[in-house]
């Protein structure tokens, strides 16, 4: 569905962020970043963090390896509710998309868990810190995630933060899950940005394969 036109991932450096609220995360000042000496981040690649609202921020000096956009779907199952099994809504089932780096090249896939896996096979496994509603009442919320497991060798066995911002679409539907639609599946399109980060000083290789 999506094309794979490389594996080229950027290595940047990130200080905290103040300011903004989520309702209005554009009045954030943006992170300001910087390469560390030790790697060459790719001449096209922005180098600034996100705008992000401070409860979404990452510890201070952490540093910002991987900025990456997001696209796929979110898939939901249609289940009985927990506090009522006579009322039916949408689960979230798992994430299913691919990351993409600023030139278009595809650098890592997302799925169940959640979880990352860079295009060299590490991985990482998130956990939820923080959510908060999107700006767009329809898209996915905006997340902080912290690393609950990593894989290696390679690039994401070095992560320990996880945003998931700017938000498009993936919510579940309003409508059409009852019992007659019991174990019913559905795919919604959605896009986001993820941003990577580890401990400071960590200096992991600009590519995962």
């Amino acid at each position: 569905m999506f094309r794979a036109l490389g594996s080229c991932l950027v290595l940047l450096a990130s200080v905290g962020c103040q300011g903004a609220v989520a309702e209005a995360p554009a009045k954030c000042q943006p992170l300001n970043a910087s390469s560390p000496a030790s790697v060459a981040p790719l001449a096209s690649q922005s180098a600034t963090a996100p705008a992000i609202p401070p409860e979404l921020a990452v510890p201070e000096g952490a540093q910002l390896l991987l900025k990456a956009r997001g696209k796929g779907a979110q898939i939901y199952v249609c289940a009985p509710k927990p506090d009522d099994a006579n009322a039916f809504d949408w689960k979230l089932k798992a994430p299913d998309a691919d990351l993409f780096d600023d030139q278009g090249a595809k650098v890592a896939h997302h799925f169940a868990g959640p979880t990352w896996q860079a295009n060299d096979g590490s991985s990482v496994v998130g956990n939820l810190v923080k959510k908060l509603d999107a700006p767009d009442a329809q898209a996915i919320p905006w997340l902080l995630l912290v690393s609950k497991e990593t894989k290696g060798p390679g690039f994401f066995e070095h992560v320990t933060h996880i945003q998931r911002v700017a938000t498009s679409g993936g919510k579940a539907p309003a409508l059409g899950c009852d019992v007659s639609h019991l174990n019913a599946e559905v795919s919604v399109p959605y896009e986001a940005s993820y941003y990577f980060y580890a401990s400071s000083g960590t200096s992991p290789s600009s590519k995962p394969d």
